[in-house]
């Protein structure tokens, strides 16, 4: 099945505090361990070109991107100039939160959900500044909600609230059927309809909706993603939790699609069966990672299993050691 949840959830302890008291928890964990990491520098989370012209420089072959040519400056000089760019002044970042049923699944600390709202916390405090401003998207089972762009730490405190706040899916209607699947694509196409300015693009997902059976096929969502990364740098926040990956031995259990409701037994005694459930898992993730670098999107894989907050700090460091690179040694690897 493709979308396999087991009976166990989150911690209780954890789920049963209020949502004002989760928000304190999540914004302390922020500003603790990795405030000052990025404070005033959005270009942290992704490092890279801005879109504000600083000068021109000479030409370097083997480092510079011919498209950063400046062509009026290598003209009027006779030599090969490029032009120099600063980040802008003012960030706009836009979140496309993932809420379908499928991230209500857990079995550690965290849930799938509650791990994307931390994520989207970091992402908010750490992008917070003068002038900068959050918006988000919500995909839920009924449908796709949208929250203006806004700045200050009140429009991202409500925000985080209202995802801490709402309500979870309710499986089935009257008639005893499953609420449609949300469309992943369709809201990345919703979020370049909005996110008019460039800027920076969050999607936290699980990146499973729609996935083919071939592996060597692209996913559904592929085409609106690489649309939205051809204009804005785009983070994807892939969310798992360790029971996706890999089956206990815990004897019988039922198997639970949660998008479509479907159930099926499973004898986890079977170390063949656990074999292949764990290299069946490891490829559809191998699969997410390869489309999401085709279509030019940094990953930053979260588990709800480990320290989500050490995961973010080794993802930045990462990415300001490929930044500082020289082009040629990275191999023109986005």
């Amino acid at each position: 099945m493709r979308r396999a949840a087991v009976a166990p959830q989150a911690d209780p302890g954890l789920a049963d505090l209020a949502p004002d008291q989760r928000l304190r928890r999540l914004e302390l964990t922020v500003t603790r361990r990795l405030d000052g990491l990025l404070q005033g520098q959005h270009r942290g989370l992704l490092p890279g070109p801005g879109s504000e012209i600083a000068g021109s420089r000479e030409y370097r072959p083997g480092e510079d991107e011919v498209r950063r040519m400046d062509w009026a400056v290598t003209a009027r000089t006779g030599v090969p100039h490029v032009r120099e760019v600063d980040a802008d002044r003012e960030l706009t970042t836009w979140l496309l939160v993932d809420a379908s049923p499928s991230m209500e699944f857990g079995t550690a600390e965290l849930d799938k959900r509650e791990l994307s709202v931390a994520a989207v916390a970091a992402v908010g405090f750490l992008t917070a500044g003068a002038g900068n401003r959050l918006g988000a998207q919500v995909l839920g089972p009924s449908g796709l909600r949208r929250f203006p762009a806004r700045g200050g730490r009140t429009h991202l405190l409500s925000l985080l609230r209202t995802l801490l706040a709402a309500p979870r899916s309710g499986g089935h209607d009257a008639a005893g059927r499953p609420p449609e699947p949300p469309d992943l694509g369709a809201a990345l196409a919703a979020t370049q309809r909005f996110a008019t300015r460039r800027g920076l693009v969050v999607v936290v997902s699980d990146f499973l909706d729609g996935l083919p059976e071939h592996h060597d096929e692209p996913a559904p969502w592929e085409p609106a993603l690489r649309r939205l990364a051809a204009r804005h740098q785009v983070l994807a926040v892939e969310v798992t939790d360790p029971r996706e990956l890999e089956l206990p031995d815990v004897g019988l259990i039922t198997l639970v699609d949660p998008e479509t409701g479907r159930r099926r037994e499973v004898w986890t005694g079977d170390p063949v069966l656990r074999r292949r459930y764990a290299s069946a898992a490891a490829a559809q993730r191998d699969q997410v990672g390869r489309a999401l670098r085709r279509c030019g999107a940094a990953h930053l894989p979260l588990r709800t299993d480990r320290d989500w907050t050490a995961d973010i700090v080794r993802h930045v460091h990462a990415q300001r050691r490929l930044a500082a690179a020289p082009a040629a040694a990275r191999g023109g690897v986005a």
